[in-house]
């Protein structure tokens, strides 16, 4: 079932509410249940990036990051792995995914040996989110030529280790994400060698990340929004995160729009120039809640206290000056004008 305006609608009444457990041993198992509940209600069935409907997608994941950023971690992974099998022309797989690159490309991951049209694979995955909960995988391994080989391995089957260490931060912790261990697993190959990160999708999704840091940040700024209207200091506060929103949807739009009508172009400038552009709104955002709101709802109010641990965390999925130096090399090496109105 599509991504109708209906569906969002219904999307985000039924996560309106959504608060995970107080006992954080059973982070887990209620993420991934809630996580199967929105695949079985056909609410991961979104609109692939360049397809002609990015914002709406784009929209979904920004809904789910303002319910839970613990959430919204799982149900991404798994709806960009349903986008990356579909651009690769991978076959389906069944039940919950996830996508597993964090670090260096394959650094610590090795193709073994090919046995007909499946493959052996070893070596350690660093920060894979939801491991305890999630059925299958996509991780990239070195192949026989040390080249970057996207794979998919399901995780219920002798040779896969899920560890129980590896992270320490209380931001993003109901994610669960620990090392896995692989010691000859059977995977297949999903496209051919280095396909994953040629193809135009790779970039998408990454614009898409931004979608989220916005979604989490529009949730953040709510606090402030209700109420202190008789606060003149609170009021301009207020205005300061709106305006910062409205700069940061608007580019969001223009992206996604954008996309939609080169879904083939070379997207790396287009989803570097959102992404830092999102990424400053959120942290103005951060800033400006704090100061208006100070320490009350930090102390008091669980599900705040747990956003505003959580967005720092997750924001950092932008490395920083380094994301703005390789945007300022694209920007360097093309000769028209980049600023015109």
């Amino acid at each position: 079932m599509a991504m109708t305006q209906d569906r969002l609608h219904f999307l985000r009444d039924l996560l309106r509410e959504f608060e995970l457990p107080l006992d954080p041993a059973q982070h887990s198992a209620f993420l991934g249940a809630a996580l199967r509940q929105l695949s079985d209600d056909g609410l991961d069935r979104l609109p692939r990036p360049g397809g002609g409907d990015t914002l709406r997608r784009w929209q979904a994941l920004a809904t789910v990051a303002g319910a839970d950023l613990s959430l919204l971690k799982l149900y991404e992974g798994h709806a960009d792995a349903l986008a990356i099998l579909a651009e690769l022309e991978g076959e389906a797989l069944p039940g919950i995914c996830a996508v597993w690159v964090a670090g260096s490309l394959g650094a610590g991951m090795q193709l073994t040996s090919r046995e007909g049209g499946q493959v052996r694979i070893r070596g350690n995955q660093p920060w894979c989110p939801g491991a305890a909960v999630v059925e299958h995988a996509l991780l990239t391994v070195k192949d026989e030529q040390q080249r970057p080989q996207l794979v998919a391995v399901t995780l219920d089957q002798p040779g896969i280790r899920i560890g129980r260490s590896g992270w320490s931060a209380g931001g993003m912790a109901a994610t669960s994400s620990v090392a896995v261990d692989f010691d000859n697993a059977l995977a297949h190959c999903v496209g051919g060698p280095g396909e994953y990160l040629e193809r135009p999708g790779y970039w998408h999704g990454g614009a898409g990340i931004a979608a989220c840091w916005y979604g989490a940040a529009s949730r953040l700024a709510s606090y402030l929004r209700n109420g202190h209207s008789d606060n003149p200091h609170a009021m301009a506060h207020l205005g300061a995160v709106d305006a910062a929103l409205a700069g940061a949807a608007g580019a969001l739009r223009e992206c996604a729009g954008w996309i939609d009508q080169n879904p083939a172009a070379p997207s790396e400038l287009a989803a570097r120039r959102v992404r830092a552009q999102v990424e400053g709104a959120v942290e103005a955002v951060q800033w400006h809640v704090g100061r208006a709101l100070g320490a009350t709802p930090l102390c008091h109010d669980r599900r705040f206290a747990r956003l505003a641990a959580d967005l720092p965390v997750f924001l950092r999925q932008s490395h920083g000056e380094r994301d703005l130096a390789h945007l300022g090399l694209h920007l360097a090496a093309k000769n028209e004008e980049a600023w015109a109105l």
